[in-house]
């Protein structure tokens, strides 16, 4: 399986902090799945233009199975990864960001302003997921069943 994380971030991309909401999701996701996965590794800038191509690389060009991004969901002006994402979207699943919101409500108010989606591309399944280590280690590992199943949709299984 080939993944890409993809960390959205402007001071993450320019080294002011470092980058552990990629490392966070490769952990949950590497422990969940039994086979192997070849990861591409991805930090940039909240640019909206420059997402919008690189997902559409990762999906049309390196056929990657999975894109998981994170960080740029919030309400600030340059919170731009859910619009970034629809542009390249063939179809829409909002329940991904639904169950987030959900689990991350009960325990943060302030989560209902996180507007994380997912969809597809092609045979590519995109989420988004919050930009916080703690807040990914709570939603991702409740998105895993959605996430297999989707994949496995998406080979024509």
């Amino acid at each position: 399986m080939k993944v890409a994380r993809l960390t959205l971030s402007d001071r993450a991309s320019k080294g002011i902090y470092e980058d552990r909401s990629g490392p966070e999701i490769e952990r949950i996701l590497g422990e969940a799945q039994a086979g192997e996965i070849e990861w591409l590794r991805i930090v940039m800038p909240d640019e909206r233009e420059e997402i919008e191509v690189l997902l559409k690389q990762l999906a049309d060009e390196d056929r990657c199975d999975l894109v998981v991004t994170t960080g740029g969901t919030g309400p600030s002006p340059r919170d731009v990864t859910p619009e970034a994402t629809r542009a390249v979207l063939e179809r829409e699943l909002p329940g991904f960001g639904e169950v987030m919101r959900m689990q991350s409500f009960a325990k943060v108010p302030t989560a209902i302003l996180s507007r994380s989606t997912a969809g597809t591309r092609g045979q590519t399944l995109i989420v988004n997921l919050p930009g916080n280590p703690k807040a990914i280690g709570e939603c991702l590992p409740l998105l895993l069943p959605a996430i297999a199943e989707c994949l496995k949709h998406l080979r024509g299984e």
